[in-house]
């Protein structure tokens, strides 16, 4: 854990943050090198060189003074999480419309919804990733510092949540959109919590370690999908149903119950340090997690009841 931790820590903020930046300096660092080493197969101009050098040069300049310099860091990372949730988006149909025959006989509606929860899952994967890095392998919200848990923040947490909050913009507004074909009123209240604290957290510094507390219960999400697409797909009395309805059942049971236990309590140890935060977040801290929690209890026990019904029609 150590190790993982001075690694990550070890890596500049403007490689972690932006991949497809870093895919072009990787990109032209490695065709820089090969040029001006393997000389034996490939002569390239003194000018070519430098060119290459020049580019690399633009990209990385504008990473670390534009694009995650303090002030454009919220903006920034929203843009990205919107275009994260449009590229995502636009691949899923591509390769579903060649990979995935049953694609082809969704309506139109059911195609969109389909993407949408491709979209989802992905975000789920990068926010679950981060909130865990950033909680456990990472030092940003430890004990030990001087200031209160409740104002330790740093660039990478910021573009984190921003790139999250775009997600949430994006699936807020197709949800209301096409309202209520691919989520009903609870989708909507969910989103809109979300994104205020979020975006709260992300524009103040204040409360984020909450905000990622709560931020690991997206790791349920993938789980929820995977339900949809076995059913759209026909395989609803298969046992991959089955077993993806019980490992649902024991994330959901881990990561929406049991931990929103731990984080009440953590909450409740820390209260000295919440109460001192601007009274919007602190009412956000209180409030959210608390809504949130029910709403879980609630879809908990449909998911407790489909689960009863499958393994009853199995005997």
């Amino acid at each position: 854990m150590g190790i993982c931790s001075f690694i990550l820590s070890s890596i500049p903020h403007h490689y972690i943050m932006l991949p497809f930046l870093v895919g072009f300096l990787v990109w032209s660092g490695l065709v820089w090198g090969f040029l001006v080493t393997d000389t034996h197969v490939m002569q390239v101009s003194k000018t070519s060189v430098m060119t290459m050098e020049s580019y690399r040069y633009q990209a990385e300049l504008l990473v670390k003074d534009y694009l995650l310099a303090d002030p454009f860091v919220p903006y920034t990372s929203v843009l990205c999480g919107i275009f994260m949730c449009k590229v995502v988006y636009d691949l899923t149909q591509l390769i579903s419309s060649f990979y995935f025959k049953v694609y082809a006989s969704l309506t139109t509606i059911q195609q969109i919804e389909w993407n949408n929860r491709s979209m989802s899952s992905a975000h789920a994967f990068f926010i679950t990733t981060m909130s865990l890095y950033l909680l456990f392998f990472s030092d940003l919200y430890s004990v030990r510092h001087e200031e209160l848990v409740t104002f330790q923040s740093s660039n990478i947490s910021t573009f984190i949540l921003g790139v999250s909050v775009g997600y949430f913009i994006t699936d807020l507004v197709m949800i209301v959109w096409l309202y209520p074909l691919i989520g009903g009123m609870e989708y909507v209240c969910h989103h809109i919590l979300s994104l205020v604290a979020v975006a709260y957290a992300m524009l103040t510094g204040e409360g984020q370690l909450y905000t990622y507390m709560v931020l690991i219960s997206e790791a349920t999400t993938p789980g929820v999908n995977l339900r949809w697409f076995l059913d759209k797909a026909g395989m609803k009395r298969s046992n991959a149903y089955l077993v993806n309805g019980i490992a649902m059942f024991f994330a959901w049971l881990g990561a929406r119950i049991i931990w929103f236990m731990y984080l009440f309590y953590h909450i409740y140890v820390h209260y000295d340090s919440i109460i001192q935060m601007h009274i919007f977040g602190y009412l956000l801290v209180l409030v959210v997690p608390a809504v949130l929690s029910v709403m879980n209890m609630v879809w908990f026990g449909k998911i407790l009841r489909g689960l009863r019904k499958q393994l009853a029609k199995r005997q």
